[in-house]
Formats: structure tokens, C-alpha cells, sequence
């Protein structure tokens, strides 16, 4: 049984950010170029800040793939940190036995020890018993959902081998919401990848960008709510069995657990509180001995399994704790009242957060597919999926 699994390592301002995958089984073809377009999507969108423009990812593919396909070795991924140029004492893998003065007031500009509320910063220090707030920032930052964008783009390619294809939008922008939803999932997501702020309507991408400007000119930062939907899931990827085979739970993980992600929501989600079961259930039909359904509350999974129809997860973002207009905090030096420390940030990353979403549900799903189709090359893929009808 294939395991599709995957480390990754690096800091907001190490050197590089790496990632080690396995269980992809050999033959399938994966392109560089569309692992670097998936890159700059996560790296576009309206409210980004400074670092965008230090920043213009690209992978190196480092092993697992000759030739443009994989080999069923283990892939090693790097994305180079650009800006590990500016950074290079501070961020030193070697002690510094005898620091040039530069280089300690380099280390000393770098370092803090005021708590950013909304972020790591506290309960890392006591967890791994630090001084400096830096150590704890370095990894806690999404600057390391890059790498994962990367992993999931060539989980997007093994999904596409299949005609499993998944996209994702930005529904809400602080307290504007888009109500007005084009008529076809190919409509929304061309829209979606045209827009700076992934909205399929341009005058509620209008209203968004403006609620942008207003937080940015007062200081503050803006959340939101994005989509990611998938379509032509086999039936029965998942598990009812156990709690940990479930797909809704196992996507709900690892969309929670992105960077500033609060809510997760699968199908009709919160909505379904205010429904009654004959408004909420999905009624089956068929005809010319194809199930089909006129509704999707379920969002395309029921007792932990795909039911055929669109995979539909909904995520919502809280705004960035990390802003020019100062929160009440600590300093952990000497446990007194301060004001939070800043360090270049965005407005807003919504619609960056919405292709991170889109890549670690990519993931989960490429994961749950390779566990039902077995194999450990393309053919016998091909051939248990199309027993499956893919």
C-alpha cells in the first residue's frame, strides 16, 4: 500500500526550505514549471507585503525524478530564501566563538523578546525554554507553507493523471462577502485566477481590495474565508472504520493547522446548524443507472468517505497578529508590560492562504487515492483506476 508522506525543514530566513516526499509510485510525469506557477500564485494577491518583493520562488528538484518522471525513489525539493543574503550572521547554523562587533549588533537588531499576541511567540518560548523570540518566529512562520505549496503542486499533478482536478477562491474579505457566485466551478475559477484577491466577482473584488486599503492606512490587518473544491472523486476514498481514516477529519487537520486558519468547514459547514435534516440531506436519484444528487450540503463526503460528488472545504483566516498598530504584550525578559513587536508583514493573505489550502488538500486526497488504487507504477494505477470508472 503506497503512503504519499512528507517532511519538510527550513526557516523564514534560513537558507532554503527543503521537503522530502515518498510513497509516489514511479512513471508519472511531474513539470518543474508548473510547480514554479503554483509558487507564484501563493506569493500573488492583493495586501501582500514587503517580502513578496525580495522573494520570487522556484523549486529545485534534487532526486525521484529522471526525465521528467518519477522514479519511485523519494523526491527532495528545495525553495531557495533569497533573502538569506541580508541574513546570514543572524541566522548562522555555526556559534560564533569571537563575534565581530557588526555581526553582534546584526544578531542583536534580529533578536526580541516582546510577545506578538495572535502568534507563537509565547508558548514556544516556554515550550523550548528560549530567551530569544527569533528562535521561535524562524519556524512558526508561513513562510514554510511555501515548500508545502510545492508538495502539493506535485500532488495536484498525480491527481490530474486521474481527471481529478481542484482549484480555490476567496469568499470573504473582512465583512465583505461574495454573494454572487458565477454559474459553472470552470467560471469561478477562471475568475478566481485573474483576481489579485482571488474573488469571482469583480465588484466584490472591488469592495475587498478597499477593505484592504482601510486596515492598511489604520495599520491593522484583515481576514477572510476561502474555498477549495476538488471534483471527480472516486466513491469511497476514506474511511468510517476508525476516527483517523476519515476524510473530513484528516482534511480538516490540515487545513486547521496552516497558519492563522481558525475554522474549517466542510459542505453546508456552520450553516448546517440552522438547517433541518429534510433541508440539509442530500436526496439520491438515478437515472440511466447513474446516482446523481440536485444538492451538495454534504460538500461531497459522508461518514468520512467521498460520495461521488464535488469536495467542497471551506477555511477561515484570522486577521495577521503580526501589525504596524501595536498590541498590549509582555516582555519575557523581565515580565513587564510592552508593546508588541513588528516585523514586516502583509495586510492581508487571504488569497495566498486559500493556494496553501488548495495544496494541502491536494495532499490528503492524493494520499487517500494511492492507498485505494495501489500500485507502485502508472500502469497499475491506470488499471485500478479505471476499475473504479476514472
Amino acid at each position: 500500500m503506497n503512503k504519499f508522506r512528507f517532511l519538510t525543514s527550513g526557516e523564514s530566513h534560513g537558507k532554503c526550505l527543503n521537503a522530502i516526499i515518498e510513497g509516489i509510485p514511479a512513471g508519472i510525469r511531474i513539470k518543474t514549471s508548473v510547480i514554479n506557477e503554483d509558487l507564484a500564485r501563493r506569493q500573488a494577491g492583493y495586501g501582500r507585503g514587503g517580502r513578496m518583493q525580495i522573494e520570487k520562488d522556484t523549486v529545485e528538484i534534487k532526486s525521484g525524478i529522471r526525465f521528467g518522471k518519477t522514479t519511485g525513489a523519494p523526491i527532495c525539493l528545495e525553495v531557495k530564501n533569497k533573502d538569506f543574503d541580508n541574513w546570514k550572521e543572524v541566522m548562522s547554523i555555526e556559534q560564533h566563538d569571537y563575534p565581530a562587533q557588526e555581526t553582534i549588533k546584526k544578531i542583536e537588531e534580529k533578536s526580541f523578546t516582546t510577545v506578538r499576541p495572535g502568534h507563537a511567540d509565547y508558548a514556544g518560548a516556554i515550550k523550548y525554554n528560549f530567551s530569544d523570540l527569533r528562535d521561535v518566529l524562524e519556524r512558526s512562520s508561513a513562510r514554510k507553507t511555501a515548500i508545502e505549496v510545492a508538495v502539493g503542486s506535485i500532488a495536484k499533478q498525480i491527481l490530474r493523471e486521474f481527471g481529478i482536478m481542484g482549484f480555490s477562491h476567496v469568499v470573504q474579505i473582512g465583512n465583505v462577502k461574495l454573494d454572487f457566485y458565477p454559474s459553472t466551478y470552470t467560471l469561478i475559477k477562471e475568475k478566481a485566477d485573474k483576481s489579485d484577491v482571488r474573488c469571482a466577482d469583480d465588484l466584490t473584488a472591488d469592495r475587498m481590495r478597499n477593505a484592504i486599503d482601510e486596515a492598511s492606512a489604520a495599520g491593522d490587518t484583515i481576514g477572510g474565508k476561502f474555498e477549495v473544491i476538488f471534483g471527480n472523486l472516486p466513491v469511497g476514498l476514506g474511511s468510517y472504520v476508525h476516527w483517523d481514516r476519515a476524510l473530513d477529519g484528516r482534511l480538516a487537520q490540515a487545513v486547521m493547522s496552516i497558519p492563522a486558519v481558525k475554522a474549517v468547514e466542510v459542505g453546508a459547514g456552520v450553516d448546517a446548524a440552522s438547517l433541518k435534516g429534510s433541508q440539509m440531506h442530500d436526496e439520491l436519484f438515478v437515472k440511466n443507472n447513474n446516482v446523481y444528487r440536485n444538492t451538495n450540503n454534504a460538500g461531497g463526503i459522508e461518514g468520512g468517505m467521498t460520495n461521488g460528488e464535488t469536495l467542497v472545504i471551506k477555511g477561515t483566516m484570522k486577521p495577521i497578529p503580526t501589525m504596524r498598530k501595536a498590541l498590549a504584550t509582555i516582555d519575557i525578559k523581565d515580565m513587564k508590560p510592552a508593546s508588541a513587536h513588528f516585523e514586516r508583514s502583509d495586510t492581508c493573505a487571504v488569497p495566498a492562504c486559500a493556494v496553501v489550502a488548495e495544496a494541502r488538500v491536494a495532499i490528503i486526497l492524493v494520499d487517500a487515492l494511492l492507498e485505494k488504487l495501489g500500485g507502485d507504477n502508472l500502469q497499475e494505477l491506470k488499471a485500478a483506476a479505471e476499475k473504479l470508472g476514472l
